[in-house]
């Protein structure tokens, strides 16, 4: 052997299959090639041995032979089982149709039998004839004949001739010269009345249709053809052969009742009913084949549970290890480690599950520094919903509503409402670019600009007169445009650059019934009239991106029964299932299909309808809509 090459087991087994191969086919040694085999199967047993070891070294591989033992085996037992019952049941079945058909049929002809044997003998041969008649209808090749004060045969050219002495009444299969009937026997005073109707392949193969090929006895014929398998079960629909042992008369021994074989082969999509036959014989072999089968199946479960325990075993000492630590844990014992032995991956979790609780302390400090800063959220959140309005300023000739609802604990959406000393009405509704608290912050700015501005009185004043001789008469007049530019300058001096909101600011006065509005880049509020819905004017860029801009003021009536509905984009954007937007036109019917209603109701069918549209578990954007109504 060359100095370095290492002996190994698998090269042991590939030399071993090598010399097997030229002894065997080569050299045609039977006797040494017999010897490397017994040598080659031991090195191939202690090969496989070993991958098997090596491969169920990993706790994923050792699950999986866990669960084949445990969960496939008792499985495939099961469909054993079900797959012997369906051949057993539906057998059993198809033979007892059969039969009942039969039986059944040899029960029609007792009583035209027992008619005929009561009719008046002056009445008999035409009662013979309508009779016979009438049973040829329904059964092929039947014959009738009557004997004692005059002998009656139907057809005219029928040889059956008087039963032998010793028979009495008697309904059932009967064979006469090696041809079965079905037949019945009537005697009445003197008078012998007997009905045969012949069992021929085309009545077996018709007397229960679609149920299989059927034969009576050992040598005689099929009648009939196996019905095809179900369209897409071929291979589960398979065929059924089933036998019942049934009575049988013979013609020429009146007192011998035998039994011959009722043969029905078919396929369990072809049985209609599930019902055993009476033949005892039939029903003790079906349930020793049951028994045995059940045992076998017990059998096999109880090795695959044994099996499947032992794998089990390994797996769960590791996690007993693994539970107890976690228990240490628990109780704040982060010194605690796990007992590891042995070399394969649970050994390794153990050893991981020791590193781990190295750092866990570390994990609890930034666990308190999160809870600390959800806390922080949360007032965050309380102090935001203070900001908005609790509820709308009464006016006669209008009344508000609006909602917010957060996509987060807080939000960036703002809306608000309040009188202004002339009597008028302001209202304003915004979208700050982001989420979370930096755009609750911006938020919260917005508003406090705003109201700012509103009490320390940035109005127009617009009079005739001297204001030295103090003959002035004013009209306070709010500037929409002036507060939004005035909004804009501030905002952009005291943020970011990349800091920027829509929004949307509008003084309604009562007496003139006139809503005087700037839109600074905000989604165009709705105005519903008589059915229809138009869009206001956007007037202007978004406020806070731009040291100036020049914003402009627009003008609508509110008309009483009027619905003015403001909102932000997360009541607009959100998908469906198929990536499309609820849009301002599903906004536009929503309202107007509900407008005759209260505006919380408004506002609740909204959410409802954005909700339901959009496929998404958590809410993608801010949703909040502010709903003036004009009233009489």
């Amino acid at each position: 052997m060359p100095a370095g090459v290492r002996v190994t087991l698998p090269r042991v087994f590939t030399a071993l299959l090598v010399l097997y191969a030229v002894l065997e086919w080569g050299l045609k040694a039977n006797g040494p090639a017999l010897l490397v085999f017994v040598a080659l199967t031991i090195a191939g047993v202690m090969l496989a041995s070993r991958l098997i070891r090596k491969s169920i070294w990993r706790l994923r591989n050792r699950l999986y032979v866990t669960w084949v033992f445990v969960g496939v085996v008792p499985i495939i037992l099961i469909l054993a089982l079900a797959a012997s019952g369906t051949w057993i049941v539906a057998g059993q079945v198809a033979v007892y149709l059969v039969s009942s058909e039969l039986e059944r049929r040899a029960a029609s002809l007792a009583t035209p039998a027992r008619i005929l044997s009561q009719a008046r003998p002056a009445d008999r041969a035409v009662a013979v004839q309508q009779m016979g008649g009438f049973l040829a209808e329904r059964m092929p090749g039947i014959q009738l004949a009557v004997t004692g004060d005059q002998t009656l045969h139907y057809p005219a050219g029928s040889t059956l001739d008087a039963p032998p002495e010793g028979w009495k009444d008697y309904t059932g299969y009967l064979r006469k010269r090696g041809i079965f009937y079905s037949a019945a026997i009537v005697k009445t005073g003197g008078t012998t009345v007997i009905a045969l109707a012949p069992i021929t392949t085309g009545v077996l193969s018709n007397i229960v249709p679609g149920i299989g090929a059927s034969r009576i006895g050992v040598n005689g014929p099929f009648a009939g053809v196996v019905p095809p398998p179900a369209a897409g079960w071929e291979r589960l629909d398979f065929t059924t052969p089933w036998f019942n042992q049934i009575p049988v008369a013979e013609w020429d021994h009146p007192k011998t009742l035998g039994t011959q074989d009722l043969v029905v082969t078919t396929r369990p999509s072809a049985v209609l009913q599930t019902v055993f036959s009476n033949g005892i014989d039939t029903a003790q072999i079906a349930t020793v084949v049951f028994v045995v089968v059940l045992c076998l199946l017990l059998l096999g479960e109880l090795v695959s549970l044994v099996i499947g325990i032992s794998l089990t075993r390994t797996v769960t000492r590791a996690v007993h290890g693994l539970y107890e630590g976690t228990l240490r844990i628990a109780k704040g014992d982060f010194s605690w480690r796990i007992p590891v032995g042995g070399n394969d991956q649970l050994a390794e979790l153990g050893h991981s599950f020791n590193n781990m609780t190295e750092q866990i302390e570390n994990l609890v400090v930034i666990a308190k520094e999160k809870e600390r800063l959800q806390s922080e959220v949360e007032i965050a959140s309380e102090v935001q919903n203070q900001l908005f309005p609790r509820s709308a300023p009464p006016m006669r000739t209008i009344e508000l509503i609006g909602v917010c609802q957060a996509a987060r604990m807080v939000s960036g959406d703002y809306y608000d409402y309040l009188c202004l000393p002339d009597g008028s009405l302001a209202l304003a509704i915004g979208d700050v670019a982001g989420k979370g608290i930096s755009a609750a912050l911006l938020m919260a700015s917005i508003q406090s600009i705003m109201r700012t501005q509103l009490a320390a009185g940035l109005v127009r004043s617009v009079g005739a007169g001297n204001a030295a001789a103090g003959n002035i008469q004013t009209a306070a007049h709010v500037s929409t445009s002036s507060m939004v530019a005035q909004l804009n300058r501030q905002l952009y001096a005291s943020t970011s650059p990349e800091k920027y909101a829509t929004f949307f600011f509008g003084v309604y006065e009562e007496h003139s019934r006139i809503l005087t509005y700037t839109n600074a880049g905000h989604l165009p509020p709705l105005l519903l009239r008589g059915g229809e819905s138009r869009a206001l004017e956007v007037t202007g860029t978004v406020v806070g991106a731009f040291p100036v801009i020049r914003y402009e003021e627009q003008t609508v009536e509110i008309r009483p029964g009027d619905l003015l509905i403001a909102y932000t984009d997360g009541i607009t954007e959100p998908e469906n299932a198929y990536g499309e937007e609820f849009g301002v036109e599903r906004l536009a019917e929503t309202a107007l299909r509900y407008q005759h209603g209260e505006p919380k109701e408004i506002v609740a069918k909204i959410m409802e309808a954005v909700t339901h549209w959009s496929t998404a578990s958590e809410l993608p954007d801010d949703m909040t809509v502010v709903i003036a109504r004009g009233l009489a």
